[in-house]
């Protein structure tokens, strides 16, 4: 076959560091959208994003020639820096969360992400995310919800420990 075809819907979800709460509400709709233009400056695209003051939620498409993980620090290190810019000291958590999503849910995570007040008006973002890491069927530290051990080691760090037979690509 000489073309390559694929369709990589994510929904993506990271937090500020230490989950302070420091986006605020009236700079949120900045951040999305300068969110949106830094992955069209590269290549993907930003199909919904939204979040709360400690977190942000992303629905992406990834084309087949950009890593995932370049996406994510791409967008992670571009808009700290542009939050910087603008007088706030501010970095995100090192780690993410990141799910698949069929096209048939597309609208359904859209509305999700779209609702986030609202949502985190019965759920914390730490119960949150364990929903979503358990969900999708993604091996985690129970503790790292516990105060413990912090979100950003749901990297490669605590997979690897917790889990050292998943093949290599599994803990990069």
């Amino acid at each position: 076959m000489s073309h390559s075809y694929s369709q990589n819907h994510l929904h993506i979800v990271f937090s500020t560091k230490d989950r302070q709460k420091i986006i605020r509400p009236a700079m949120q709709p900045k951040l999305w959208s300068y969110m949106a233009g830094i992955a069209r400056n590269h290549g993907f695209l930003v199909l919904a994003n939204g979040g709360m003051p400690d977190h942000v939620h992303l629905l992406i498409q990834l084309p087949p020639v950009l890593a995932l993980a370049k996406a994510i620090s791409l967008l992670k290190s571009n808009s700290s820096g542009w939050i910087n810019e603008h007088g706030m000291e501010f970095n995100w958590q090192e780690g993410y969360g990141a799910f698949s999503v069929r096209t048939s849910n597309l609208g359904t995570v859209k509305r999700y992400i779209a609702n986030q007040e609202q949502h985190h008006r019965k759920k914390t973002f730490e119960h949150e995310f364990e929903g979503l890491l358990r969900k999708h069927g993604i091996p985690f530290d129970p503790n790292m919800f516990s105060g413990r051990v912090g979100v950003a080691a749901y990297g490669a760090r605590v997979i690897s420990q917790r889990y050292p037979d998943l093949p290599v690509w599994a803990n990069a």
